[in-house]
């Protein structure tokens, strides 16, 4: 995640895109950034979608990084090359690769950074904004004589369509995506920005979180005979894993919380496989992410559901619960030990 609060907006440009060629407009000069008020609305309307984020990104191309034009034009602006001129040419650019008509005409804005703060470094950054769809809104006004109003279109409190947030760490860089894409408007990030995700340990903690919850409620119970009881103590262990550790080891999660030989083979095959869709396999060893660990807390929930008539909460001791099934009633049963009720 990026923190915002010491950011500097240096330049801003507007574009107009649009897939009917004579609807766009290239802008010709930056925004009057001396208003501070202005700036700071700018400011909070591009970044604050971004302080969410843990899932970054980074430049890629399947020959040579160079081939990639908007890295390309990055690093010319990043050392200093002309911000109106390169800024025109990512209009550019976004226009080549806007080439179906399914994708909507926007604005789009290319603004220069300085100062965001990311794992607690400081970065210059560059981000490309297209906001699609305006807002309706009152416009008041006091003259001398009475008070008016007027409906208007604009943008604001939304946050864009698209946008790309480049910080300028090591090469490939550092991104954060935002993409709102259907399958017909994939171009945004295959075409216009040609990103992959990145190998480092905010990613990592999410996919290896995402792929144990999946083995765990999708693989096992295909090889093993298993209760749901106890599938949900297994998610239990491994989300404690990862929010009491500060490293992930690929033998000790495995000893600790599958803890089984047989369920540890069928783990460490699934992961294989796993990798197999990932352009950078998970190593077996990386640092934990705390807030890609709390950005997953909601994917690991604890709940029994029993028909539509009881949710039973399982935190803690899965031997305080026993099932059954009663042959009188012809019903499953669950048995829960407690010592008091609060």
């Amino acid at each position: 995640m990026i923190e915002i609060t010491d950011v500097f907006l240096k330049k801003v440009m507007m574009h107009r895109v649009s897939y009917v060629e004579s609807q766009a407009r290239a802008g010709e000069e930056v925004f009057d950034l001396i208003d501070e008020t202005l700036s700071d609305v700018l400011k909070n309307m591009f970044l604050k979608p971004f302080t969410n984020n843990v899932s970054s990104q980074e430049f890629h191309h399947t020959i040579d990084l160079n081939f990639n034009v908007l890295f390309s034009l990055s690093k010319q602006i990043r050392e200093n090359g002309n911000f109106i001129e390169l800024s025109k040419k990512i209009f550019d650019h976004l226009m080549s690769v806007s080439d179906n008509a399914n994708i909507k005409d926007g604005d789009v804005f290319v603004a220069r950074f300085d100062d965001i703060k990311l794992n607690e470094n400081f970065y210059e950054g560059l981000g490309i904004f297209k906001f699609e769809d305006k807002q309706s809104f009152v416009e008041t006004d006091l003259t001398s004589s009475s008070l008016t109003h007027s409906l208007r279109k604009g943008i604001g409190a939304k946050k864009p369509e698209k946008a790309v947030l480049i910080l300028f760490t090591e090469e490939p860089y550092n991104l954060l995506v935002i993409d709102n894409s259907t399958a017909e408007t994939d171009y945004w990030q295959n075409k216009f920005i040609g990103n992959r995700q990145k190998a480092d340990f905010v990613n990592n903690t999410t996919d290896l979180l995402l792929m144990a919850k999946n083995f765990i409620t999708e693989q096992i119970p295909q090889e093993f005979d298993i209760t749901r009881a106890d599938q949900i103590d297994l998610l239990n262990k491994s989300f404690h894993y990862f929010k009491e550790k500060e490293s992930f080891d690929m033998e000790e999660f495995s000893q600790q919380v599958i803890a089984n030989d047989e369920g540890i083979a069928a783990f460490k095959t699934y992961k294989q496989a796993f990798d197999e869709g990932l352009d950078t396999p998970i190593p077996d060893s990386f640092d934990i992410s705390e807030k890609a660990v709390k950005k997953q807390a909601k994917a690991y929930k604890s709940v029994l559901k029993l028909d539509k008539n009881f949710h039973i909460y399982i935190h803690g001791d899965k031997e305080l619960i026993e099932n059954g099934f009663d042959d009188g009633k012809r019903m499953n049963y669950y048995k829960v030990y407690y010592h008091q009720e609060e």
